[in-house]
């Protein structure tokens, strides 16, 4: 998310402000420093010039020495009269007791002969010290630097003979410190702001390369490799920016091989006949594929996100520490009644080369059909092995009753023998079967086709049966029963081989007359539908049972077992009566109600053609 960076959160913006305070911060110091040591400086010059002679103050002491306290002060007034320093507000002088002699101030007189009231000049008395100090008068809003200095006595040099009170103003030299620090304040402010205007250009030649390595770095987040930093020099800046660009230019050369790879591995992913699942640590689906999506009967949308354990519906079964420490590789049942669905997982860790395990790769592989097969190979096997068994302990038990000596009874040998005959002849057509029915499954199977008039061919094979049935063989019980033919007049020509639909038609007309009841009647149609020619085979015997008609072309199938075994059938015929139709391309099914019969029913393409078109092309040839 890209917000808009407001002037005072920017750079540009704090680089300057930083820069300008130093630059206060620096400049306030030194004027400080400056002005302060300028005022002491001055107040030193002050002092200097307003420092009286020594002679005045030798003069002062001896007449404070003098006892004609008249005359002295008439002298020290005119002693201070003569002092001519425009700096010096006022003079005082006080003897040793503390009494006022004289003042320069003339407007001040009757102060002289008063005891003086002033601490600093009784110290200065009493401690022979100086003692100095400016002052501020809150009435005329002045300054003012006052000094008391002690006076010796002349004659002795050791003892205090008064103090010399001294006030000057100051206004004068703060007036020039002012000017002196309103000028510094001046160029204070100017080099502030001319400073400010170099930070400004200093810190904008910082910011924009840095603004634009942001931009930058921001179109490369979106995937936007095209622009690049302009490089305005040979420092940190430049080298930066430099390395941006190359860091742009690999991005997207990784980026290019990465999406590369993710086409690529969709790619392989998408056509995988597999599904393929990938999750994170916890077990949780990152990855899947279409054809997983399709097996597990669910979206990507709402996979992606869920524990593994509840998309495969193991978590009864598993957790995810076993799949990740076992890697095993599964069954998963997730047939219901309506469809069959058995998957085989294989589990695989995403590990790294540190050995740290980020995720799983769940592999299904869909083994329905396997399962299937192998179960139908397991009851193939059986059921051949219990169609064998049946006859060959049949004729064993004959062979040895007539190895026992049966063979010697001139009525039961003949029986004995005409049975195993007949146990040897079914084998010989089971395994007949059986061979068929492993070449179709082969494909090794070849077709005669050739292009035929079905309506002559079903007549053909009728009237064989109606023959037999005018005809019976005397080793079998006769059956008698009636064939009534609904055959369109108009001439069906198919494509097929003649020899293989012949066998079809035989099982269903053989079963129709086995289960049809003594005197029934077999219905056989053939018309014409839907670019399809229909033949149906109808008999009025004891029909197939709901649960069983979905199994009536399975091999080996019996509904009536017994019944079956006892007539000599092999429980392949209408097996092999459905591999032959498919590979005519055609179909086979049956229609049946218990108790009403059954319709058996043959469905195969047909491509009406004109008469005329075959008549032009004999006249031509």
């Amino acid at each position: 998310m890209n917000s808009k960076i407001k002037f005072f959160q920017s750079i540009h913006f704090k680089i300057a402000l930083v820069f300008a305070l130093v630059l206060l911060i620096t400049i306030e110091i030194i004027g400080a420093v400056f002005v302060r040591q300028l005022e002491r400086q001055n107040l030193n010059t002050f002092k200097q010039q307003i420092e009286l002679p020594a002679y005045i103050e030798n003069s002062i002491s001896e007449q404070l020495s003098n006892t004609d306290t008249k005359a002295a002060n008439k002298k020290i007034k005119a002693i201070l009269s003569d002092v001519n320093n425009a700096n010096i507000t006022e003079i005082r002088v006080i003897d040793s007791k503390g009494i006022i002699r004289g003042t320069s101030s003339v407007n001040n007189q009757s102060i002289v002969g008063q005891k003086t009231t002033n601490e600093d000049i009784k110290k200065t008395i009493s401690n022979n010290r100086s003692y100095d100090q400016n002052v501020y008068d809150d009435k005329t809003n002045t300054r003012y630097y006052v000094s008391s200095l002690p006076l010796l006595n002349s004659s002795t040099n050791s003892s205090v003979a008064g103090a010399l009170y001294m006030r000057a103003n100051l206004e004068s030299v703060y007036a020039s410190i002012n000017k002196i620090t309103l000028l510094s304040l001046s160029a204070a402010l100017v080099a502030i702001a001319l400073g400010l205007f170099v930070a400004i250009v200093i810190s904008r030649a910082i910011s924009v390369p840095i603004d634009e390595m942001k931009k930058q770095s921001i179109r490369i987040a979106r995937g936007d490799f095209s622009g690049h930093v302009k490089v305005y020099g040979n420092d940190e800046l430049g080298q930066l920016a430099g390395a941006v660009n190359n860091l742009s230019v690999r991005v997207e050369e990784a980026q290019d091989s990465t999406e590369a790879d993710r086409r690529r591995l969709d790619g392989v992913l998408r056509h995988m006949s597999d599904g393929v699942l990938a999750t994170d640590r916890r077990g949780n689906v990152t990855i899947i594929n279409e054809t997983a999506t399709d097996l597990l009967s669910s979206s990507s949308e709402t996979t992606v996100g869920t524990s593994i354990l509840d998309v495969l519906h193991i978590r009864k079964d598993y957790t995810i520490r076993e799949l990740l420490e076992s890697e095993e590789e599964i069954i998963i049942d997730l047939s219901t009644e309506a469809n069959e669905l058995i998957l085989h997982a294989y589990f695989s860790l995403i590990q790294r080369e540190s050995g740290f395990i980020s995720g799983l790769v769940c592999v299904l592989h869909d083994v329905t059909e396997q399962q299937r097969e192998e179960q139908e190979r397991r009851q193939f096997v059986s059921n051949v092995s219990h169609e064998l068994r049946t006859p060959l302990t049949s004729v064993r038990s004959y062979v040895e009753a007539l190895s026992d000596g049966a063979w010697k009874d001139p009525e039961l040998a003949p029986n004995f023998l005409a049975v195993v005959q007949d146990e040897t002849e079914r084998m010989i057509r089971m395994i007949n079967d059986l061979l068929s029915l492993s070449r179709m499954d082969a494909g090794t199977s070849k077709l005669n086709f050739e292009y035929i008039n079905l309506n002559e061919l079903i007549n053909y094979i009728l009237n064989r049966f109606d023959m037999i049935l005018n005809n019976p063989d005397d080793s079998q019980p006769s059956k008698t029963y009636k064939i009534e033919r609904i055959i369109t007049d108009k001439d069906l020509w198919v494509d097929i081989d003649t020899d293989k639909f012949t066998q079809v038609v035989d099982n269903l007309m053989n079963n129709a007359i086995k289960y049809s009841p003594d005197g029934g009647t077999i219905t056989v149609r053939l018309l014409e539908t839907h670019n399809h020619v229909i033949l149906t085979v109808s008999d009025q015997g004891l029909g197939i049972p709901r649960k069983d008609i979905a199994h009536v072309f399975d091999r080996f199938f019996r509904v009536d077992k017994a019944r079956s075994r006892k007539q000599g059938g092999t429980g392949l015929g209408l097996a092999i009566s459905k591999e032959v139709i498919n590979l005519l391309g055609g179909q086979i099914w049956v229609d049946s109600v218990e108790g009403r019969g059954s319709n058996f029913y043959i469905s195969l393409p047909y491509v009406p053609y004109e008469g005329d078109e075959w008549d032009d092309d004999s006249e031509n040839s």
